[in-house]
């Protein structure tokens, strides 16, 4: 490992986007063994919050908590009840887009006067706020922000703490679609995001083991149109090439093909952009 490069090993993934519930479908699609199906983005109830707050909880905070859930629980984070143990880093290119429009319509009004559960949605560390209420942690929390390079940042942010603090980490990268008008002015077209647990060695959970480096190389695209909308219209999915590369590794197909670690581009601030070595377990 280089002094500008940092390591750690994925041992859980989450996922949820249009047309892609959860991780196993979208691993799936990532390698070619199903076709890619558009569709509205689902989100689950979110069942970790008390029932007052789970009444009061946004898209943003339901696909948050998802996302951290799905990839706690693929690396056995829940059943070990150590969910608030874990460190979190999330990231986010806004907040929630619905609420904003909300908020809006009712500050052109007027009664400007706004509902204490709409002001306090409206921050951007509102899902982790919930993440905490919901799992009661006490454990480093970080909320990122980096527009469309927001998912790079905060995999940077994720790597870090692993590599200095030695302690599983949980990223958690998301980004929700605003009304009209403001859809006009930022185009996501739907909720979307992924989640990453990340820790400092192999454990028997391991998928793979990453190294992150800076560089200046042009970003990979994916060859399936659709899936390269979603890459390029919803920034948390600046993840995508990295994610099929793990899919496709995590399968052994790319493993049998190029042996050793395989490598992907990501979107990050222009000029800079960050590499990435994907080595399957």
């Amino acid at each position: 490992m280089s002094q500008e490069s940092l390591c750690a090993w994925i041992d859980g993934v989450g996922f949820l986007a249009p047309g892609l519930p959860d991780w196993p479908t979208a691993r799936a699609v990532l390698r070619g063994e199903e076709t890619y199906r558009a569709a509205p983005s689902l989100l689950p109830v979110a069942s970790l919050l008390p029932p007052a707050e789970r009444r009061r909880a946004s898209r943003v905070v339901r696909l948050a908590l998802a996302l951290g859930l799905e990839a706690a629980a693929a690396a056995g984070a829940v059943e070990a009840a150590n969910l608030g143990d874990l460190a979190t880093v999330f990231a986010a290119s806004g907040a929630d887009g619905h609420n904003c429009h909300a908020l809006c319509e009712q500050l052109a009004t007027a009664d400007r006067r706004i509902s204490p559960t709409r002001f306090h949605n409206s921050v951007h560390n509102a899902a982790a706020g919930y993440w905490g209420i919901a799992t009661r942690s006490m454990a480093p929390c970080q909320v990122l922000c980096a527009f469309d390079a927001s998912f790079g940042a905060g995999l940077l942010d994720a790597l870090a703490q692993v590599l200095v603090d030695r302690r599983p980490t949980l990223l958690i990268a998301y980004d929700s679609e605003y009304p009209e008008p403001l859809h006009s002015k930022r185009p996501i077209p739907d909720c979307a995001g992924v989640a990453l647990l990340l820790v400092p060695a192999r454990t028997p959970r391991s998928l793979a083991r990453i190294t992150l480096y800076p560089t200046q190389q042009a970003a990979t695209t994916l060859p399936d149109a659709m899936l390269e909308g979603l890459r390029t219209t919803i920034p948390a999915l600046r993840s995508l090439p990295l994610l099929q590369l793990l899919a496709r590794r995590e399968s052994g197909s790319e493993r049998d093909a190029n042996g050793g670690s395989d490598s992907v581009c990501l979107d990050y601030l222009p000029p800079s952009q960050l590499g990435v070595d994907v080595e399957a377990c």
